[in-house]
């Protein structure tokens, strides 16, 4: 029985890997877009604007007006009028092709054992025959920052390129940040059903920075006698050279990571943040930026607003304090811009929603001197949908590069409703 199940599963895994479409070639001719609204992912956008881009990268951003006097000999031409044209969107703190299947434990590596792992990588654990991913990008995501989550210090996170043979030509940005699970004040107890006070938060907490402390004695050593991969590791973190992103909700926790990061001098990006509204003028003090988690959820106390995670962007928006929006989990980052276009109609404007999955995540990053923009000269990473891109009502996916390269947006999903419209427009039963 053990042996049939793991035929089936071997045949099913097979199949769903044979539909996923093999990475496009380079690009070979100039492009240039014409007659879109460009959303340039700063803030701004572009009415009637032409975009053009060889070799992977930008060439040209402008009005009609003012690309009249170019030369567009040899270019291919895009005539997007009515459409729009967006920087390639990020999904971040994700673990999009670190798992096909959750309930299967063979395709799960987003988890190490132990707590202390700043040595752990999980680019290498990359999948680029994930069937998961052409679902995503067909939505406009075209990088993502894949990250470890077990444990108290999960491990190492890189950022890739959605269109990739294997994790080598996956990488964007290897090895950008260390990951770390804070400390939760509460406990949620299954069998009670309910939260309790953690009373072992303090200890922890005490854990967590003797690790720090001990990495930092460790890297200040010259006579090492035996080296330790894992205090090795640190090395990066503790110079500022990789940043440390901290998974913290509440708004002591947030307060308590922001100081700890200071003590050790480490370059801090709060996720998920659930209260960081609450303690946005500290955030802002201390130039933290936030990685939101999904905007369409329910609020966490029963005596919060039920609106107040659609409020919490605009919040941080006008505390000045940097954001950018994730959202929960690996296959449902195919509605990440959804999460940005909620919080447009509680008070968001339009352009920032964009700028907080495109330019903001880029800075954030570290990676915004090569994307999140639609600017000459970086690397040309953008979609064009026939609507909005943030409405679910109208966003419509036609055409998407990643570095130049035109992607196919065909996914396993596309195929089943072919296969079924069709059935029925046949009269099929």
């Amino acid at each position: 029985m053990r042996l049939f199940f793991t035929l089936v599963f071997a045949c099913l895994a097979f199949a769903l890997k044979a539909q996923v479409p093999a990475p496009a070639p380079a690009q070979a001719q100039p492009v240039y877009v014409t007659g879109a609204t460009a959303h340039v992912g700063n803030g701004e956008a572009i009415e009637n604007a032409v975009i053009a881009f060889a070799n992977g990268k930008i060439t040209f951003v402008g009005t009609a007006a003012e690309a009249a006097g170019q030369n567009w000999a040899g270019h291919q031409q895009i005539e997007a009028n009515g459409q729009h044209i967006y920087p390639g969107f990020i999904a971040t703190a994700t673990n999009l092709g670190l798992v096909d299947i959750s309930a299967v434990r063979a395709t799960r590596d987003y988890d190490e054992t132990g707590t202390m792992n700043p040595s752990v990588r999980s680019l290498i654990a990359y999948n680029t025959d994930s069937p998961v991913t052409p679902t995503v990008r067909s939505q406009g995501v075209l990088l993502a920052q894949i990250a470890p989550s077990g444990g108290r210090v999960s491990g190492i996170s890189s950022i890739v390129q959605l269109d990739a043979w294997n994790w080598e030509d996956a990488a964007y940005a290897a090895d950008d940040g260390l990951y770390i699970n804070w400390p939760s004040l509460f406990s949620y107890s299954w069998k009670d059903r309910r939260y309790s006070k953690n009373d072992d938060y303090t200890e922890d907490v005490e854990a967590l920075r003797d690790f720090f402390k001990e990495a930092q004695a460790y890297n200040q050593r010259k006579d090492r006698e035996q080296p330790n991969l894992k205090l090795e590791a640190m090395a990066p973190v503790l110079s500022g050279e990789r940043k440390v992103y901290i998974r913290a909700q509440e708004a002591k926790e947030i307060l308590h990571a922001v100081r700890f990061a200071q003590n050790f001098e480490l370059n801090l990006v709060i996720v998920e943040g659930r209260d960081a509204w609450m303690v946005a003028d500290a955030l802002k003090e201390a130039e933290v930026p936030v990685i939101l988690s999904s905007t369409q959820s329910l609020p966490a106390r029963v005596d919060a607003d039920i609106d107040q995670p659609f409020k919490t962007p605009t919040q941080l928006q006008e505390a000045g304090v940097l954001y950018g929006f994730g959202h929960e989990g690996y296959w449902q980052q195919r509605n990440l811009a959804f999460q940005a276009g909620q919080s447009v109609g509680y008070g968001l404007d339009y352009e920032q929603a964009v700028a907080g999955l495109t330019g903001n995540l880029a800075k954030i990053l570290g990676i915004d001197d090569r994307t999140g923009t639609l600017e000459a000269g970086k690397d040309a990473n953008l979609f064009i949908s026939r609507g909005d891109a943030l409405d679910v009502r109208t966003s419509e996916v036609l055409h998407a590069f990643i570095q130049g390269r035109k992607i196919n947006l065909d996914n396993q999903q596309k195929v089943l409703y072919r296969k079924f419209r069709d059935k029925y427009e046949q009269g099929g039963r």
